[in-house]
């Protein structure tokens, strides 16, 4: 009995250490990342995109004289990552099951129609061949798009799973109706990025840089939530604190490495912006 209590005492003074140490570490390596990459927020930008994305010039929508950080097919697909994110923390807050049979056979044929642009798009780089169809900016950025609502639709339940000691048993979709509404939101962001005002397109640029951490950051933490045992214990957001901290360290830390490996490995930055 008297273990049992000490147990009760002594975890709500480690749990807010552990919290603090988390953070720490994050911050140092966030701190490191942010004094050796290129000034500025698009340098910032740029320092992500370089880890994750070609980056060719053509296959990029511009910011004034510059590309943005991120490929138009990139672009579409982290934006369609955190939109679809937040429509589901919003509509689904701890939904932990996929959507329905017919609805993921939907979801496929998104996957499809973006495996497809994106051959026929890398066909046309090969000398002496060419695609099916002329590839456009337009079309990368919506195939990115769907691809994008996708991972957003693997990745939510299987963390909510994981994170939550009780998580909300209902799909993350729930109808056609309800993908459809998500994929209204999406054409709007869609249309945004088209228009190709330096206003709307600067907030946006930032944005899918900022996605691209999210994702990793989520997934990451999900797997240290399975390392150190921690699966199935939050009741609350600031339960999950630590391995969200700590999952934001190793995003991070990849961002960076990759970085070090293709500069490494070519030489160049790629117009990556110093």
């Amino acid at each position: 009995m008297s273990g049992s209590q000490s147990n009760v005492e002594v975890e709500p003074k480690r749990a807010p250490a552990s919290r603090w140490f988390a953070f720490l570490i994050a911050s140092v390596i966030f701190g490191l990342w942010l004094l050796y990459t290129p000034r500025g927020l698009l340098g910032k930008a740029d320092a992500v995109g370089y880890a994750v994305c070609h980056r060719i010039d053509l296959r990029s929508f511009q910011l004034g004289l510059r590309q943005l950080p991120l490929c138009a097919r990139c672009t579409g697909m982290y934006l369609g990552v955190l939109l679809a994110l937040a429509y589901y923390l919003v509509r689904r807050p701890k939904a932990g099951r996929y959507p329905s049979r017919r609805l993921c056979a939907l979801l496929i044929l998104f996957a499809v129609i973006w495996a497809v642009d994106g051959l026929n798009s890398y066909l046309h780089l090969v000398p002496d061949m060419s695609g099916g169809y002329p590839p456009s900016n337009t079309l990368r950025l919506i195939t990115g798009a769907l691809i994008g609502i996708c991972l957003a639709t693997l990745v939510y339940p299987a963390f909510n799973q994981f994170a939550w000691q009780e998580f909300n048993r209902e799909p993350v979709l729930r109808s056609f109706g309800d993908l459809g509404t998500l994929l209204v939101f999406t054409a709007g962001i869609i249309l945004l990025v088209l228009t190709g005002n330096p206003l709307i397109l600067y907030p946006l640029a930032l944005i899918s840089a900022f996605s691209v951490v999210l994702l990793l950051t989520v997934v990451y933490s999900t797997v240290v939530m399975t390392v150190l045992r921690r699966e199935n214990q939050a009741t609350q957001w600031r339960q999950l604190l630590v391995p969200l901290f700590l999952g934001w360290a190793i995003a991070v830390i990849q961002i960076g490495i990759i970085d070090l490996i293709r500069f490494w490995l070519t030489g160049t930055w790629d117009g990556f912006h110093l």
